[in-house]
């Protein structure tokens, strides 16, 4: 369990304890010195993946500081997956107690796949977690999340919740019977391409995405955060920042040179309509 030196060390220990799991900690000592990046990504939990692999560890947990976003690292030492945490969680939720799901349109396309399985409706909201509380609360979504690893479980509360997630997911690992690796590979394999654009001053975002949006207009699009146009199978999602003057331009498909095809696509869509 990577603490990253935050509140995590302070809360998961009794959580664990309570479950029953045997478990180590890293970075659970200099508080507020972050031992690295505190993004849960791959490229900033090469520590944590070793640890696993070098202790035979059945599956380790990082967090992010505040301990409401959550990912898995797989006993090989491969990551399972961000966009995957709420998909494993929401499958279990579903399994027990059928309903509907809600995540933010820039998040895989994975948790659609199993919440018809279940029988359920989903729902796709504008990026943010007060925009996921949201849409969950107009159509009683028994969960939701992001795809960074954010869970939010109304039964509980409504906002992001590591801790919820962390017992929900070891759940449904037990009552698998299979391993971290074996369970992810029950799930379908989509990628997504992540990239932006930086906008130069005076541009019309606006004008520049119905020039996008003119342009792939027999396609379903949704306009409810920026653009989302939707081909047979993939997806590509494009949104102002909030906090830089870039779009970013995300893309799923089930092939990683298709996403990443959709993505410069639209780069180059966007550049000519600017």
């Amino acid at each position: 369990m990577d603490c990253i030196n935050s509140t995590g060390a302070l809360a998961i220990p009794p959580l664990l304890e309570g479950l029953g799991v045997e478990f180590i900690l890293l970075n659970d000592k200099e508080f507020g010195h972050f031992a690295h990046n505190p993004e849960p990504l791959p490229e900033h939990l090469k520590e944590l993946c070793n640890e696993v692999v070098s202790q035979k560890a059945d599956l380790g947990i990082a967090v992010d500081p505040d301990v409401d976003r959550l990912c898995f690292v797989c006993e090989d030492g491969s990551m399972f997956g961000e966009e995957y945490t709420l998909v494993a969680v929401a499958d279990y939720v579903l399994g027990i107690q059928p309903g509907n799901t809600v995540s933010n349109m820039s998040s895989t396309k994975a948790l659609k796949d199993i919440t018809l399985k279940h029988g359920g409706q989903y729902f796709s909201s504008a990026v943010g977690e007060v925009n996921v509380v949201r849409k969950m609360k107009e159509n009683n979504a028994i969960i939701g999340g992001e795809g960074n690893g954010g869970i939010i479980v109304p039964d509980l509360h409504y906002g992001r919740d590591a801790l919820i997630g962390i017992a929900l997911f070891l759940s449904h690992l037990a009552k698998s019977k299979k391993t971290i690796k074996q369970l992810r590979n029950t799930y379908p394999d989509y990628f997504i391409s992540k990239n932006k654009i930086t906008l130069e001053n005076n541009i019309d975002v606006n004008v520049v995405f119905e020039k996008i949006k003119k342009k792939y207009k027999s396609n379903p699009v949704n306009t409810e955060d920026g653009l989302k146009i939707e081909f047979e199978n993939d997806w590509v999602h494009l949104r102002t920042s909030n906090t830089e003057p870039i779009i970013r331009i995300y893309a799923e498909s089930n092939f990683e040179t298709t996403a990443d095809n959709i993505a410069m696509r639209m780069i180059k869509d966007i550049q000519e309509a600017i």
